[in-house]
């Protein structure tokens, strides 16, 4: 059954492609998560662009002129905003150069895994629902937060509240003398089971904080130049089935595995963090230090958004990139106010985008009563330490 939007319809998706079994096997894999038109050539994907305004996504393969086509797409006004994901067997795409920026929002080696693409989808269908709901979009079953954890969240949230509003009442009015700009300041966050909700805290920031962040990529502790994979690495599938690389690519007179090649190519930062960001306030550095400018959290915990432990909520285009399935576990544990990266990690030296993943997906899979006090005990322990995190 498909899943439908607020406006009662389906999400439409048209997949460009020559070959009728490929097309055929697309509709089958996806035909039940998303309204599936197929067609045959470039001029064809045009027409139905033309005619159908309403398509939310293209999925094109590159084999099919994907320059001419994105080129085409970029200069009609109807079809500007259309957002495709392109399958390719070109590892060196950059999504950041013309005519892919701004117009491809993701690439698939050919060969991908269909839950891969089956988690792309139904976070972008999700995505919609939130934009045409103004955020009334309901949790899917399968990631409901545990009774215990939701009660201890609602009764501790809501008693230091009480015992901190005169801390908070002074830190709101230091926040108010320090800079102009509001007190508070909430920011659009991804949450258990891709729920988007505004996260809250106390302004540390100048107020056009986020129009700087796009010119300041060279200071991203994330953005390092990863450790290269040994030659002869194998992806998890070859792996698995124990008979040497399935998918061979002689590269230099040597053989690699293709998917670990793709990977190695494709792998950019998926977090920001800045050390001595330029952006802090005054008082926003010693606010962060201390962690007290996230106390403003404990209104969130209140109302269900997020628990004391869990994995730290990510901005949405941070957690766009995490929708393959390997990464998307993590969206199966509660938002945290703090969690076992924090715990496991909090300063000193700098944490891949790897690490930290693999963290979250770790207490996704964990857990527990037992796991949460720990974190908390641990938490405490570490928050008034004076580091720049």
């Amino acid at each position: 059954m498909l899943t439908e939007l607020a406006n009662g319809t389906a999400f439409r998706v048209l997949y460009v492609e020559n070959d009728p079994q490929m097309a055929a096997d697309f509709n089958q894999a996806f035909g039940q998560t998303a309204s599936i038109t197929v067609a045959r050539s470039l001029k064809e994907a045009l027409y139905h662009l033309e005619a159908e305004p309403d398509i939310d996504l293209v999925v094109f393969n590159d084999r099919l002129n994907s320059t001419l086509f994105l080129n085409a797409v970029r200069n009609n006004p109807v079809t500007a905003k259309v957002s495709t994901i392109l399958l390719t067997d070109n590892p060196s795409i950059d999504l950041h150069a013309e005519p892919f920026r701004g117009r491809v929002i993701d690439v698939f080696n050919y060969g991908y895994a269909e839950e891969s693409l089956q988690t792309r989808l139904s976070y972008l269908i999700r995505k919609k629902q939130y934009a045409e709901t103004g955020g009334n979009v309901e949790k899917p079953v399968q990631v409901r937060m545990p009774i215990w954890k939701r009660f201890f969240d609602f009764v501790g949230a809501f008693i230091l509240l009480l015992l901190l509003s005169p801390i908070l009442l002074v830190v709101a009015i230091l926040v108010k003398l320090d800079s102009k700009g509001p007190i508070f300041y909430g920011s659009k966050r991804v949450g258990m089971g891709y729920k988007v909700f505004n996260m809250y805290k106390f302004r540390t920031m100048r107020t056009d904080a986020d129009k700087m962040l796009s010119s300041m990529a060279s200071l991203n502790m994330y953005n390092t130049k990863k450790e290269e994979e040994p030659a002869d690495a194998l992806c998890e599938a070859c792996q698995l089935a124990g008979t040497g690389c399935q998918r061979p690519l002689f590269l230099d007179d040597k053989q690699v595995c293709e998917d670990v090649h793709f990977r190695t190519e494709k792998a950019k930062a998926m977090f920001s963090k800045f050390k001595e960001d330029p952006r802090v306030t005054r008082l926003g550095k010693f606010l962060r230090n201390t962690s007290i400018d996230e106390l403003p959290q404990f209104y969130n915990i209140l109302r269900g958004d997020m628990s004391f432990v869990g994995n730290r909520p990510l901005p949405p285009y941070e957690a766009e990139k995490l929708t393959a399935a390997g990464y998307a576990r993590r969206f199966a544990a509660p938002a945290g106010l703090t969690g076992l990266w924090q715990v496991t990690k909090r300063g000193g030296a700098a944490v891949s985008d790897q690490e930290r993943i693999q963290l979250d997906v770790l207490y996704a899979k964990k857990f527990s009563f037992k796991t949460d006090l720990m974190i908390v005990i641990r938490t405490l322990k570490a928050v008034w330490q004076k580091e720049n995190v």
